[in-house]
């Protein structure tokens, strides 16, 4: 049994405070409040802390894609539909973490908390590891535009992370162009422009190789409920590059 497991079956405790701790518990039914911070404690051992690095990211995700979902007033069967989708196809979540994904989301859409601070306590927590900031975004991305388009409310809130990240505007186009455009999309998932030397473009692959190995990834907090979205984000880098060495004769 993993670590969800053992804190949905209340064999393991855990300790996170702020706004995705209040989520965290109210979807548990575990919350009670602290002067202003919430936690669930248990007398049993609680959870390292790489499994509440873990926890942290799942809990962010399924809030912040409530709090996207709820941009335009209201949540559709559509936006409904692409999340459980994501849980699904994209993460393989198992009926019990299922469950209590679909907990959070909704926990979340009746939080009084908005976006930004869920998405600044994720940011508080991985802001020196670029790969997890990086994978929200796209996660973000990926389900925002699952229903064929991105709404104009749903990128503002998507581009408010991309502010509490502090990605630069560059990043963020490269990001959304890999969902939004075609044309672009092999050189969006390397972050690079058709007019880089293929220099660039090789010293580009190998540092994402690199910095997303899946076991890399996994070493950095990543919950293993996210790991095939992760592998999968590996091997589209790998055919990306692909393409782009038999467009341009990269040898």
């Amino acid at each position: 049994m993993g670590f969800l497991g053992k804190v949905i079956g209340g064999t393991i405790g855990f300790a996170m405070a702020g706004p995705l701790g209040a989520i965290a518990g109210a979807a548990l039914g575990h919350a009670f409040d602290t002067g202003g911070q919430t936690y669930y404690t248990t007398e049993r051992a609680r959870l390292s802390t790489g499994e509440e690095a873990q926890f942290t990211f799942f809990v962010a995700a399924f809030s912040m894609l409530a709090k996207l979902a709820t941009a335009d007033g209201r949540v559709s069967k559509e936006e409904i539909d692409a999340v459980e989708n994501f849980m699904v196809y994209d993460l393989n979540l198992n009926p019990e973490s299922k469950r209590l994904a679909t907990n959070i989301f909704h926990t979340a859409i009746d939080s009084p908390e908005n976006f930004n601070a869920f998405a600044g306590q994720f940011y508080n927590q991985f802001r020196s590891q670029y790969q997890m900031l990086d994978l929200m975004i796209d996660i973000l991305l990926r389900v925002s535009v699952a229903d064929g388009t991105l709404s104009p409310n749903e990128e503002k809130l998507i581009l408010s992370a991309v502010r509490i990240f502090n990605f630069n505007d560059e990043k963020y186009r490269k990001l959304k162009s890999k969902y939004i455009q075609d044309v672009e999309k092999y050189y969006a998932v390397l972050g690079c422009n058709r007019n880089d030397s293929n220099e660039h473009i090789k010293k580009q692959y190998r540092k994402l190789v690199s910095d997303y190995h899946p076991d890399k990834i996994a070493s950095k907090g990543l919950p293993e409920e996210f790991a095939k979205f992760a592998s999968d984000k590996f091997r589209e880098i790998q055919s990306a590059y692909e393409v782009i060495k038999k467009e341009k004769g990269i040898k």
